[in-house]
């Protein structure tokens, strides 16, 4: 045990002093920084003010004034603030998206029901600098608001638009040609376009859950995206383990220095050295996460969506994740002698990786389907399942998740069991690498 534990520590202690293991602790709470504090600049910040003009071709005569109206500062916040609440945003959202200061200015010309469409394109050509500048020309069909006899739908308008108008300003066009085009739609036909929007328009309230600590809000984008998150989390330290394990190993092997260790320690002995020094890197890693995690939530008031326990799983799962993948990366760095040799080997175990962290979010959303269910139970994949049906708005029962940590250990037991047989077998070999036939023929015989 003394052994096991020397080469492990020899094994944490190399790994953590690397450049290139602190670059990648720290590479992800950085981006996580930078992106929390540049996120929000961003958004806020406040765009050029868009002038111009929109030449509008009406011939009904009805939709030019309902959309010169449309189109003033304040109708068009009032639309965007009910935007933000029907897309279910915050108070803090919807208020921001009323205040805002980037709101276009764009004057309504209206032409004659006869101009000539082709004159008025070439008006958007007009050189920079003209005022009131060329934006748009909105062409309304003659049955946009009077539908022609027997006709079932009515008609609608063509958009011409300027190079130099964006997205946004164009969207904000479109929003109030809709308005306009409704509206005079209603007046025709004698009704009150003010109250038939205000019967139409429901803003939906941010649902309040109740739990045994009270009453908060229900967060369901955050507890959506969990599950993804803890997949990814435990993908990462995995992937970042299990690396570095069959590195080392190719490197100690080619350049003969495993046969040094080999002098002081037993195979089985060095190998269970390494697997808990890199368990020791991946503990750190996750805890580092975690933590980085926690501190997000609480800045954004949403750490009570948080079930603690969640946190004690994720560590529970990555350590039976770790041991199987981990386990069996170990195994194909001591059957080659070159990391080239390594990819065809490989391959199966990064399938076996990559299909359990594609499916968790899609376990996330029906975490207790029967395929959900199943693939708790089926390793390698049930710690990646678990951990996402943990981490859902409608968690698994006790004994499941219990059952899934007994299987886990089962497939990790396994897994190094597999791995320490073709470890003793393969670490001094040399010559062609082998297939995975060969390595489990290795197992079953030795």
């Amino acid at each position: 045990m003394r052994n096991i534990l020397l080469v492990a520590l020899r094994e944490f202690t190399n790994t953590a002093r690397s450049k290139g293991f602190i670059f990648g602790l720290l590479l992800m709470p950085l981006l996580a920084l930078i992106a929390s504090v540049m996120i929000p600049r961003i958004q806020h910040s406040v765009s050029p003010q868009v002038r111009g003009a929109v030449a509008v071709i009406d011939p009904s005569g009805r939709v030019t004034t309902d959309l010169a109206a449309a189109l003033t500062p304040s109708a068009i916040l009032a639309r965007r603030q009910a935007s933000a609440r029907a897309a279910g945003a915050n108070d803090q959202v919807a208020r921001y998206a009323a205040n805002a200061s980037d709101v276009p200015q764009l004057e309504v010309i209206g032409r004659s029901a006869d101009a000539d469409v082709q004159a008025q394109k070439d008006w958007l050509l007009s050189p920079k600098g003209t005022s009131p500048e060329p934006l748009a020309v909105v062409v309304i069909a003659a049955d946009a608001v009077t539908r022609r006899p027997g006709a079932a739908d009515y008609g609608t308008y063509d958009l011409f638009v300027s190079p130099h108008l964006n997205a946004a300003t164009e969207g904000t066009l479109r929003d109030a040609l809709r308005q306009a085009v409704i509206g005079a739609r209603l007046k025709t036909n004698g009704e009150d376009a003010a109250m038939i929007d205000a019967a139409l328009r429901l803003t939906p309230p941010e649902p309040a859950m109740i739990d045994p600590k009270g009453e908060h809000k229900s967060g369901r984008g955050v507890m959506r995206a969990l599950p993804f998150i803890c997949g990814i989390l435990l993908l990462i330290a995995v992937m970042t383990g299990g690396q570095v394990l069959m590195t080392s190993t190719v490197e100690e092997k080619s350049s003969r220095v495993v046969e040094v260790l080999l002098a002081a320690v037993s195979p089985v002995e060095l190998m269970a050295g390494k697997l808990l020094g890199q368990l020791g890197i991946g503990v750190l890693m996750v805890g580092v996460y975690l933590g980085i995690s926690v501190v997000a939530l609480v800045q954004f008031s949403l750490f009570s969506l948080l079930n603690p326990v969640l946190l004690l799983y994720v560590l529970v799962f990555y350590v039976i994740a770790y041991l199987v993948y981990g386990s069996l990366m170990l195994a194909v760095g001591a059957a080659v002698n070159q990391l080239a040799d390594a990819q065809s080997l490989m391959g199966p175990i990064m399938i076996l990786l990559m299909v359990p962290y594609v499916l968790t979010p899609v376990i996330g959303n029906a975490p207790n389907s029967h395929m959900s269910v199943a693939l708790s139970f089926i390793p390698p994949i049930n710690s990646f399942a678990m951990l996402a049906r943990i981490a859902s708005d409608t968690p698994p029962p006790l004994w499941q998740v219990l059952a899934t940590i007994v299987v886990g250990l089962a497939s990790a037991a396994v897994a190094v069991w597999f791995a320490a047989k073709i470890f003793r077998i393969s670490l001094l070999m040399h010559g062609k690498p082998p297939s995975i036939t060969t390595l489990i023929r290795w197992a079953r015989e030795a």
